[in-house]
């Protein structure tokens, strides 16, 4: 369970204006499975940036990083309304002018934009030392659909809100 709330960690987004936030609206497990299944390609991508040098050639994301994330790049399109949804509730804590800038976007400026603040994000905060956990957490996932990829880092991110972690980076999520 810790491999895999290592893993969901990945999922944190700490994107400029967010940190101004005091106490942002927690997120459902439905929000964040939408949240998880959009960004699951994104993720996977960072990963392979941060770790890619660390790894074996042998390795798991090595070998078919690239292939599992465009499996998972399918599902964007269905996840992107419920993970847009998601993302601006969070965003909408913030204010200003930086809420209705994102509020306003279309989703063929948003979705790039949020794509590659997230695979930045982890290419930049991975742990290099947490790399092989996480490779292998993604090998053990990577026989599932997709979808239940993201149903299962929302539950055992949602079990880790009831157990009083209830924060994952800048998205809080509500206990269930």
């Amino acid at each position: 369970m810790r491999k895999l709330a290592a893993f969901a960690a990945a999922l944190s987004v700490n994107l400029p204006g967010l940190a101004l936030a005091a106490e942002p609206p927690c997120l459902t497990p439905a929000e964040f499975t939408a949240v998880s299944s959009y960004a699951m390609p994104a993720i996977i991508d960072g990963t392979v940036q941060r770790c890619g040098a660390t790894l074996s050639s042998d390795s798991f994301l090595r070998r078919h990083g690239p292939e599992l994330e465009l499996r998972y790049a399918a599902l964007k399109p269905r996840a992107w309304p419920g993970a847009k949804a998601a993302f601006l509730k969070v965003s909408a804590s913030t204010g200003g002018d930086m809420a209705n800038m994102l509020r306003s976007m279309p989703d063929t400026s948003l979705q790039p934009m949020l794509d590659a603040f997230v695979a930045g994000a982890v290419s930049q905060q991975l742990p290099l030392q947490r790399c092989g956990t996480v490779n292998r957490v993604i090998e053990l996932l990577s026989p599932l659909p997709p979808e239940s990829t993201a149903e299962l880092i929302a539950l055992a991110t949602g079990l880790g809100a009831q157990a009083g972690r209830a924060r994952i980076g800048m998205i809080t999520i509500c206990p269930a």
